[in-house]
């Protein structure tokens, strides 16, 4: 029989899902709005009074910010009953808040769960990031290439020309170099305005979703959230953090980290076993979002855990009350 204190990934990968589906669902509320702030507390809220009903010591490492400067669900903040395994967790209550505002594509609710000390904490610093799906040997495509040479390398090993490459970037005044340089191939882009933990994901599926590549830069806590779903999805993720200033480098000295120019993999950012859970708040390319019908409202997650590479989409209709 396993110890009740080991991580067991299998009978907490449910209780997961459910925490992701509140926090869609409180936030679901508020769709089209235009209150970020709002949308953003509701999920914050509901993902939090679940998170305290799971039989976990939990340890938030990536989460709405340091103490002073979120009120709930901070980075150091104890979740669950207390009773269970160790586990760190990583969170972003509403990857999308502008999305869900505006009734946009792709906002989503994100969490991961692995065992204590195996998430990164990254500093609340930018991140650039690279990842291509599963299925290539290391190397295809590294940090040190340039746009154009991961496109070409890309291209070279799936076979095919440059031009049935797309690339998903965040769009950004300072990735307009980028942008233009990947076009320069004859590679296509797809512009995301907000949501780059789902835009990494997109590599995982390219023959759902049309991606190929993630490129540009974005927030590292982001990134930990992404490589946690690549290792879940199968794929390639690196990540180098940058810095403005001395005050973002001592949050990333606070945060243990002493080598500001290393470029880390997917395993580095996700050192053992993780589950993780994603719920749709508004239609996107990965998921549908909540579904509202006459006394009945559905929510679609995908659920996912990296030590056996199982992958379930989860339908949950609830009636509304």
């Amino acid at each position: 029989m396993a110890d009740k204190d080991e991580f067991q990934d299998r009978l907490l990968s449910l209780g997961l899902a459910r925490v992701s589906e509140a926090a869609a669902l409180a936030s679901a509320q508020l769709i089209g709005r235009g209150d970020e702030k709002a949308a953003d507390q509701a999920a914050v809220n509901a993902m939090r009074d679940q998170l305290n009903l799971l039989d976990i010591a939990g340890v938030v490492v990536i989460g709405e910010g340091e103490r002073d400067e979120a009120p709930m669900l901070y980075i150091g903040e104890e979740v669950g009953t207390g009773n269970g395994p160790a586990v760190d967790i990583a969170l972003d209550p509403l990857e999308g808040t502008t999305l869900t505002a505006k009734d946009m594509p792709n906002a989503l609710t994100v969490i991961a769960m692995a065992p204590r000390g195996t998430l990164l904490h990254a500093p609340d610093v930018y991140m650039d990031k690279l990842a291509i799906g599963p299925g290539f040997r290391p190397g295809t495509v590294t940090m040190s290439m340039s746009p154009s040479e991961r496109v070409s390398a890309l291209a070279a090993a799936k076979g095919c020309s440059t031009e049935d490459i797309t690339v998903c970037v965040l769009e950004r005044p300072r990735h307009e170099e980028m942008i233009a340089e990947i076009r320069s191939t004859g590679a296509a882009i797809r512009l995301i305005t907000d949501g780059d933990v789902a835009g990494v994901m997109h590599c995982a599926e390219p023959e759902v979703t049309g991606i190929d590549m993630y490129m540009g830069s974005g927030g590292a806590p982001e990134g930990v959230l992404a490589a946690a779903a690549l290792k879940c999805m199968g794929g390639q993720f690196f990540g180098k953090l940058l810095f403005r200033n001395e005050d973002e480098r001592a949050r990333a000295r606070k945060a243990g980290i002493t080598n500001f120019d290393r470029v880390y993999t997917r395993d580095d950012l996700v050192r053992g076993d993780v589950i993780f859970a994603a719920t749709g708040v508004t239609n996107g390319s990965l998921l549908s979002g909540i579904k509202r019908e006459p006394k009945m409202v559905t929510t679609e997650t995908i659920l996912m855990r990296s030590k056996t590479g199982s992958v379930r989409r989860v339908t949950y209709r609830s009636p509304i009350r």
